[in-house]
């Protein structure tokens, strides 16, 4: 029997919003000129892509529609710099962070700068005992191995202390970072597209995608072929998907190419991991990417170090790649061990601790969680409760706290409401990573509920069900799952197409399998699908067999197996 959860409950009615009906002579157009069917250009439209050029660029992603790297402030003094590394074979050090985004940003360069004929050697800090970002032991590291310049990824946005101190020790740093900024480290270089005084069109690239940007940069400088860099495309989307960036723009083309280069793999250590996982690289997603393979190279850093994962990534010896993807493997089945008995204690700290009637945030800490997992267990807590959370993991009289968000909650913004009552925090809208004093542990909880009280109202605390069109599921098709497929790659501001069904019939017995998945077959018009929903259970109440009274609400996902089609309805809501 399958282990029960504490049985909290803040089941809120999702709100389903149903796309809006574009004027006909706009889906003409776009029908039209692009030669796609009606659904297409409807969904298109009611997504914001509602002008044919715009369209055309999404339906067919092409790396000519990446913009031009130098329009990046500080791009060329970073290119420039780098250059005079290489002329004069000066030793560079890539500074990256222990998460997916960090430790593929980290490989791209090491891969692409070294494939100049320069020392390359990388620093991931270990997250238990130095904690996120530059330090002054990264910097010491640099005179230790005779490194006089010093590139970050995913990190060093807030390093204006250890940049001053690089700098001291005749050290040189050059910053890409897609955080929030405040003051900014006297460095020689500083990109982010988030600068106030940037004017880069598109905010939201990743880590990985800016050391991408950096490392085509520098090829572009000098009309150099940029092959070796665009090979690194497989490691761009692994990041890109991993932290949950929006999908669109230039993330959403780099990911799209980037699979297809994952497809063909030359880089040992993905093509070790995609083995062990025997995953079929011919159907691989961002499902895969962000369920499957992220966790595992997270594992170590979570757990511990993540250099052997950057040392997977950028070692051309096959044998050194599979001995790491196994330890890996090994880590994330430990990983998920410290998930399950953290995720456990925190749901019932929340069943006891919590108002959940009128606490619009979720703050709780302990001295026994483990600091590598409670982003993840974060996310599980927001994601069930449909409020931003924080957990804390407690170390003497310092926590070290990460938050998660929910759609349409400024999490950065809250913080920054109560950063008076912080030691530091860094993140985005999104996520953020903090510290705190012991002592300021109870007035961080009062602010951040203070700050939640006053950002969040009802309407945001709603979890809804956004839905793109309504159908019958006699329309379900070959045509149609091939039309939905070209809305991919999928994640954040680009989901799967969810449609809605009415008037549907339960054919046959439903069943709650596993912990709590609903599971039965619909039928309409002579047609019948398999349908699960995840997490629904809850729901099965509303399931009266041979009644035609059912309101559905879902993706459709479709399996190929030895050119066999199989496909299933997954739930998103039902009423």
């Amino acid at each position: 029997m399958a282990e029960q959860e504490p049985a909290f409950e803040r089941r809120i009615e999702p709100k389903w919003v149903l796309a809006g009906r574009p004027r006909p002579e706009v889906i003409e157009e776009i029908r039209s000129e692009l030669s796609i069917p009606n659904i297409m250009a409807k969904i298109l439209i009611n997504r914001g892509i509602d002008c044919v050029e715009t369209a055309r660029d999404f339906l067919y992603p092409s790396l000519d529609h990446l913009i031009d790297p130098f329009e990046m402030v500080d791009m060329e003094k970073a290119v420039a710099r780098i250059w005079e590394a290489l002329d004069a074979g000066e030793k560079i050090m890539v500074h990256g962070d222990y998460d997916v985004d960090g430790v593929t940003g980290t490989s791209v360069l090491v891969r692409s700068i070294g494939h100049l004929g320069v020392e390359v050697t990388f620093y991931i800090p270990n997250r238990l005992e130095e904690g996120y970002g530059i330090s002054k032991e990264a910097i010491d590291a640099c005179g230790e191995r005779g490194v006089t310049l010093l590139i970050s990824v995913d990190c060093g946005i807030t390093a204006v202390q250890e940049t001053e101190y690089a700098r001291l020790c005749g050290v040189d740093v050059i910053i890409t970072d897609h955080h929030q900024c405040g003051d900014l480290p006297n460095a020689v270089a500083v990109v982010n597209p988030k600068r106030r005084d940037c004017a880069y069109p598109f905010k939201e690239l990743p880590g990985v995608a800016l050391a991408f940007k950096l490392a085509d940069a520098v090829y572009r400088f000098r009309d150099l072929d940029p092959s070796p860099v665009y090979k690194n495309l497989d490691l761009v989307a692994l990041g890109c998907a991993a932290d949950i960036v929006p999908l669109v723009n230039e993330n959403r083309v780099l990911v799209a190419h980037g699979l297809k280069e994952i497809g063909k793999t030359c880089n040992p250590g993905l093509d070790a991991l995609l083995c062990k996982l025997k995953l079929d690289r011919s159907q691989l997603g961002t499902g895969q990417l962000v369920f499957v393979i992220a966790p595992r190279i997270n594992a170590l850093g979570r757990m511990g170090s993540a250099l052997e994962a950057v040392t997977m990534l950028t070692t051309d010896d096959s044998e050194r790649a599979m001995e790491i993807a196994d330890l890996l493997e090994e880590q994330n089945q430990l990983r998920r061990q410290v998930d399950k008995s953290m995720y456990r204690e925190a749901i019932e700290m929340v069943d006891c601790d919590v108002d959940l009637k009128n606490d619009k945030a979720i703050i709780l800490w302990s001295d026994d969680w483990h600091p590598g997992v409670i982003g993840i267990v974060a996310s599980r807590i927001a994601e069930r409760v449909h409020l931003p959370t924080v957990l804390i993991s407690m170390e003497g009289e310092i926590g070290k706290g990460s938050a998660r968000s929910i759609p349409g909650f400024d999490l950065f913004g809250a913080l920054s409401r109560c950063k008076s009552h912080l030691t530091s925090f860094g993140g985005h809208k999104y996520a953020a990573g903090l510290s705190v004093e012991k002592k300021n542990l109870l007035v961080f909880q009062k602010a951040l509920l203070k700050a939640a009280g006053e950002m969040l109202d009802l309407d945001g605390m709603t979890p809804k069900v956004e839905i793109d069109d309504e159908i019958t599921l006699d329309q379900i098709d070959s045509k149609l799952i091939d039309i939905l497929k070209r809305f991919g790659p999928f994640g954040p501001l680009n989901t799967r197409p969810v449609m809605v069904s009415r008037g549907v019939e339960v054919v046959g017995n439903p069943a709650v399998v596993g912990k709590n998945h609903l599971r039965f077959k619909a039928g309409q018009n002579g047609s019948v699908f398999d349908c699960i929903g995840y997490n629904l259970g809850h729901l099965v109440y509303r399931l009266t067999p041979g009644e035609a009274n059912l309101d559905m609400a879902y993706v459709i996902e479709e399996n190929e197996w030895r050119g066999r089609r199989d496909v299933q309805l997954r739930l998103r809501d039902l009423r």
